[in-house]
């Protein structure tokens, strides 16, 4: 296995065709793309009190690695190990409160920061207990009052996410309320990686989407790179469905319809005026890709204008096309395509991102 992608767009051609078959290549990525990044994992609510502790799954049907959220009496969130330290066995199986966090297996008994309190019928036992026997701390990171969880983090949380929190500085994201009626997930019959393929260039938008394509401005349309991610801006052909931008916002005096924020390898935080719809890309096999809206809501009033209005319709055209993709991508009469310089500078990012973090 062995995959180039040339920095230079107008040479470039994209990851042939066998990438998306690969099992080697997508066996490797969860270590070299999804253990490495930063992953959503919620809303600061799910641990809102003091005694709440969480169990999640990292990124369920790839890595399926058990974390926990604790708030603890000091009002302090912690993200630990949801693995006990004796034998292994998970040590929190549903949301609840709790005053320490104790295994149903053997006892043992942690303090809800993950340190290690107390093990039953361990009397003479040398060198016990030590660092090892507390709860592992797993890399944490909160924006707003969204939750991030890295297995084993390439970069710093602050690194990623900085292009993003520097240019939406005044959103108040404390006033995005969850809207979990309107959150929905989606099965998608292709490889995960044509899933962003698709999602990162507004090409296909005049072809694909009429609906999208006739709030926004598609010659305005525009793809700005940074380390781990992009940005795709889309500005309104009307002032409906339009961000009030204040004087400090870089694209004051433009007609905003959407932020679409994408962080490698699979996180997607699309930004409308009436609030958030996060997207997590969770690839469930080779051929099989789980895709989750998380909506947040912040003006109502907006939410049947512009861009966002239509986000399942515009979902639906995706998957249609991506799922054709999949088919057409094993030809054996297809290998490479080439890039737009002008309107696939985001999927040529992320195609090299993908050869290169191959090794």
């Amino acid at each position: 296995m062995g995959y180039f992608v040339d920095p230079d767009i107008a040479k470039a051609s994209t990851l042939p065709g066998t990438y998306y078959s690969d099992q080697d290549a997508y066996h490797k990525g969860k270590e070299a793309y999804f253990a490495a990044s930063w992953q959503f994992i919620g809303h600061e609510d799910l641990v809102k009190v003091a005694g709440q502790v969480a169990p999640i799954d990292l990124l369920p049907g790839l890595l399926d690695e058990p974390i926990l959220l604790t708030r603890d009496t000091q009002d302090q969130v912690h993200c630990l190990s949801n693995v006990c330290t004796h034998r292994g066995m998970k040590l929190c199986e549903g949301a609840s409160n709790e005053r320490f966090l104790r295994c149903r297996y053997h006892g043992r008994r942690f303090g809800l920061d993950g340190a290690f309190q107390h093990m039953p019928e361990f009397d003479g036992v040398e060198g016990f207990p030590s660092e090892a026997d507390s709860l592992s701390r797993v890399p944490f990171a909160q924006w707003g009052p969204f939750l991030f969880a890295a297995a084993a983090p390439r970069v710093p949380f602050e690194q990623v996410f900085a292009p993003i929190k520097e240019r939406l500085s005044w959103l108040p994201l404390d006033e995005f309320i969850a809207d979990p009626v309107n959150s929905r997930d989606y099965m998608v019959r292709c490889h995960w990686a044509l899933y962003v393929d698709n999602y990162l260039e507004g090409f296909h938008i005049p072809f694909i989407h009429s609906g999208l394509n006739e709030v926004i401005d598609y010659e305005a349309y525009r793809t700005e790179t940074f380390d781990w991610g992009n940005l795709q801006l889309a500005e309104a052909k009307g002032g409906e469905g339009v961000f009030n931008l204040p004087t400090s916002s870089p694209d004051y005096g433009l007609q905003i319809s959407a932020y679409y924020y994408w962080i490698f390898p699979n996180l997607m935080l699309n930004f409308y005026p009436w609030g958030l719809s996060i997207n997590v890309v969770r690839p469930l096999g080779p051929a099989l890709t789980k895709v989750s809206f998380v909506r947040f809501v912040w003006d109502a009033s907006k939410i049947a204008h512009g861009a966002g209005a239509e986000l399942d319709r515009v979902e639906r055209e995706d998957e249609q096309v991506v799922e054709l993709v999949q088919r057409g991508i094993h030809s054996r009469f297809y290998s490479r395509g080439r890039f737009s310089p002008l309107r696939e500078q985001g999927t040529h990012q992320f195609h090299r991102m993908l050869a290169e973090l191959l090794g």
